[in-house]
C-alpha cells in the first residue's frame, strides 16, 4: 500500500500527460508510490499506450458540438480535438462529440474532469469518458480530446453550429416566447458572425474598458486635438465600443435599420438575451 499522498494536482498533471482518465491516474500513482514514470508505465500497460505516446503531438484540429437539452433549459458546447483535418470529418469522430455533448446535457456536469467521469457507450461495454477518449486514441491513432466545455442555463437555450462543426454557440433567452426558436438561431448567427464581447455595456469587463479608453485616449492626442476634449472625445469611442461590441448594441446582421435589443423586442416586448457562449476550433 503506497504511503505517498497523491494530490489532485499530481493526477491532473498525470492526466495531462497520457489523456487517461482521472480515477486511473489516481489508481496508477498509488500503486506506483507516486512515481511518474512507473505511473506512465501502468497506463500503458493498462491500455493507455498510444494515448501516453502522443502526448506530444499537437491536436488544433476536430469539431464544436453545440448542443440544448430537450427542455431547452440547458446547453453545452464542446470541443473536442484531434491532430488532423482528416479524423475531424471523419463520421465516426463526429459522432463520439455527439455522444460525449449528449452525456454532457444528461449529467448536468460543469467541468471537462466531471465530464470525463460521465459513462458512455463504448465499443463493447459502458465506460467512462475518459477511458473512451483513450479507447479512441488508439483505435484512431491520434492524440484526441475534450479541451473546452461551456454551459449555458436559461428559460430558453438555444444551440447552433457553424461551418463544419468548427464554430458553436449557444444563447439564453429571458423567455421561451413564440418565435424564440427562430429568434435564438438569429441572435446565435449573430455571436458566431460578429464576436460580440458581452451582453450589454455592464457586462463589459472594467479591464476592457480601461484599456478601451486609453486606447482611444493616445489615438485623440496623436491627432493633435487640445487636452481638454481628449475625454470627452474618448468617452465618445467608448460609447461606439459599446454599440459595435455588446450584442444588444450591435446591428442586427439580417436587419441593419435596428439594434438585435430591437429585433428580439419585436419578437416579443420586453425578450432579451440572458447568457451566451461562443466557442472557435482552436481558439
Amino acid at each position: 500500500m503506497s504511503t505517498v499522498q497523491i494530490s489532485a494536482a499530481d493526477v491532473n498533471k498525470l492526466r495531462q500527460q497520457t489523456g487517461a482518465g482521472m480515477m486511473d491516474c489516481k489508481k496508477a500513482l498509488t500503486e506506483t508510490n507516486g512515481d511518474f514514470e512507473a505511473a506512465i508505465d501502468y497506463l500503458r500497460k493498462k491500455g493507455a499506450k498510444v494515448a501516453a505516446s502522443r502526448q506530444d503531438r499537437e491536436s488544433n484540429e476536430g469539431v464544436v458540438i453545440a448542443r440544448a437539452s430537450a427542455d431547452g433549459k440547458t446547453g453545452v458546447i464542446i470541443e473536442l480535438n484531434c491532430e488532423t483535418d482528416f479524423v475531424a470529418k471523419n463520421a465516426e469522430f463526429i459522432a463520439f462529440g455527439n455522444a460525449i455533448a449528449n452525456a454532457a446535457i444528461e449529467g448536468g456536469v460543469k467541468t471537462v474532469e466531471e465530464l470525463y467521469n460521465l459513462e458512455i457507450d463504448g465499443d463493447v461495454a459502458r465506460i467512462k469518458i475518459g477511458d473512451a477518449v483513450i479507447e479512441k486514441t488508439g483505435k484512431i491513432g491520434e492524440k484526441i480530446g475534450v479541451s473546452k466545455l461551456e454551459v449555458v442555463e436559461g428559460a430558453k437555450v438555444v444551440a447552433y453550429i457553424h461551418g463544419n462543426f468548427r464554430l458553436g454557440v449557444l444563447v439564453a433567452l429571458s423567455a421561451n416566447a413564440d418565435g424564440a426558436d427562430e429568434a435564438g438561431k438569429d441572435v446565435s448567427m449573430q455571436i458566431a458572425a460578429m464576436n460580440p464581447v458581452a451582453i450589454d455595456k455592464d457586462g463589459v469587463d472594467a479591464t476592457t474598458v480601461q484599456r478601451e479608453l486609453e486606447i482611444a485616449k493616445e489615438q485623440i492626442r496623436a491627432e493633435g486635438k487640445p487636452e481638454e476634449m481628449v475625454e470627452k472625445i474618448a468617452a465618445g469611442k467608448l460609447n461606439k465600443f459599446y454599440k459595435d461590441s455588446t450584442l444588444l448594441n450591435q446591428e442586427f446582421v439580417k436587419d441593419s435599420s435596428k439594434t438585435v435589443a430591437a429585433f428580439l423586442n419585436g419578437v416579443e416586448k420586453g425578450l432579451t438575451v440572458t447568457a451566451f457562449k461562443r466557442v472557435a476550433l482552436g481558439a
